[in-house]
């Protein structure tokens, strides 16, 4: 079947409140027109992210059962420690409470100001976190990347020229790491292929820079894999993931994505004087290094949600999900990043919007809009989230893609829920001439999508 059935039954539910559109109006204008500042419960269907909204399994639920609290050394540590290393075969394995965490260690330990840190696109808070240590973080994804109907199998893929143009001119020791998001999120979603990881690797070695994943979403990305690349059709999701990290010298990991959890991460490296540095920066702000932020509970559903997410029964449905939602939106002319990304939607917001100025934040407007017609919470990916002043040039800058994706947590929302959301934007999108531009009434200075505030322009 093209799009198989969920591969689980349903235990428990949960009752979702549908407010009134006159209700999200109000709520919406108090919020300041940032879907980040709304109540969770004035949600009907909620795409604002993936990360840490996983249904947890019966198995991960009664792992929390076993959690054994003891302040150093708990069991549940050494299962998650095990069972990271059994999967990407890295030597130490550093909890912390979440993805950022790991990237914020790992940076301090690395950078310095005027380095340069190359990926194929850097997600928003790997940015800033290389921002904050002064150091230039540098997107060199594939120029199909950047084409939203661009069917490349792997467009999350480097650009190997567009990396040795970045070493020949900063030079190889103002660049501590290489980094590759899989999957590349900021860019649709997409996989990066095989292929291109040794490629990258290859170039690493010969300038002995570290390559370092960032591995959110690394079982989606060993799916497409399996599904698209040549030679990898008869190897299970474990094996594909193994000769992935085998590459690599290190990764950072938000267990919220492909750890099926709502809480948790890690990083993990094989360079010893490395992480012991970093473990030694845990104690002073995260924890004790077998719990790293973490009780006892959260490492065994981790250790428990890392082992689920390998089963290609889960992968095949949670990757068709997605496509079944995007392929309603092509069949009504709906522009999307093609093909269908792994954990989300990306709608082509500049294209459906032609007439709102990037200045004007189209993405949000259509964000704004789907809050109101609808009840659903999804995210803009453009100019909010990625524009303000260059911290190199202080001018302004505009991202080239204007995105608005649509993040579907896993094991939570049914078919008959894609189908209100296709609809919802089905039907907004016929009524997009009436959709106006925002203005920005308050920003901070770094991750301002967060928590600036917005207001309609005038007309």
């Amino acid at each position: 079947m093209k799009f198989p059935a969920e591969p689980f039954r349903i235990k428990v539910v949960e009752p979702i409140k549908i407010t009134s559109s006159e209700e999200r109006d109000e709520l919406i204008r108090k919020a300041g027109y940032n879907i980040f500042l709304l109540p969770a419960e004035s949600i009907y269907i909620d795409l604002l992210t993936d990360s840490g909204t996983s249904a947890m399994s019966d198995n991960q639920w009664a792992g929390i059962m076993l959690g054994d609290e003891s302040y150093a050394g708990s069991k549940n540590y050494y299962h998650f420690d095990q069972t990271i290393r059994d999967i990407f075969g890295f030597e130490h394995i550093i909890p912390t409470h979440q993805g950022r965490v790991a990237e914020n260690l790992l940076f301090s330990n690395l950078l310095k100001q005027g380095d340069v840190v190359p990926n194929n696109i850097h997600f928003d808070t790997t940015r800033a976190n290389v921002e904050y240590h002064q150091a230039v973080a540098l997107d060199c994804v594939i120029d199909q990347a950047r084409i939203p109907s661009e069917p490349h199998p792997f467009k999350g893929n480097m650009d190997i020229e567009k990396l040795e143009a970045v070493i020949a001119k900063y030079g190889a020791p103002r660049l501590p790491l290489i980094m590759i998001t899989v999957t590349n999120n900021s860019g649709g979603g997409q996989p990066v292929s095989m292929q291109n990881i040794r490629e990258v690797k290859a170039v690493a070695q010969k300038y002995n820079i570290p390559l370092i994943f960032d591995a959110c979403r690394f079982a989606e990305n060993a799916f497409f894999i399996k599904e698209r690349e040549d030679g990898y059709e008869d190897k299970s999701i474990k094996e594909i993931v193994r000769e992935m990290f085998s590459h690599a010298d290190g990764c950072t990991m938000s267990a919220k994505k492909d750890g099926l959890v709502n809480i948790g991460g890690f990083l993990a490296l094989n360079n010893a004087k490395l992480a012991e540095k970093i473990t030694n920066m845990l104690i002073l702000i995260e924890g004790f290094p077998t719990y790293g932020g973490l009780a006892g509970r959260d490492l065994e559903a981790i250790a428990r949600g890392l082992q689920e997410v390998l089963d290609e029964n889960y992968l095949r449905f949670r990757i068709n999900q997605t496509r079944y939602l995007g392929e309603m939106l092509i069949r009504e002319d709906i522009p999307i990043i093609q093909p269908v990304g792994g954990h989300a939607v990306y709608i082509d917001a500049r294209s459906l919007l032609p007439h709102i100025p990037q200045a004007e934040f189209p993405g949000q407007s259509l964000v704004i809009e789907l809050y109101k017609q609808a009840g659903i919470r999804a995210v803009e990916i453009g100019t909010l989230m990625f524009g303000g002043l260059d911290p190199q040039t202080g001018k302004e800058r505009f991202p080239e893609l204007e995105l608005v994706r649509l993040a579907i947590p896993r094991r939570v929302y049914t078919s008959m829920h894609m189908q209100y959301v296709a609809e919802a934007i089905i039907e907004i999108a016929r009524n997009r001439s009436a959709l106006r531009g925002l203005e920005i009434v308050y920003q901070a200075q770094m991750l301002r999508h967060f928590t600036a505030r917005l207001k309609p322009k005038a007309n």
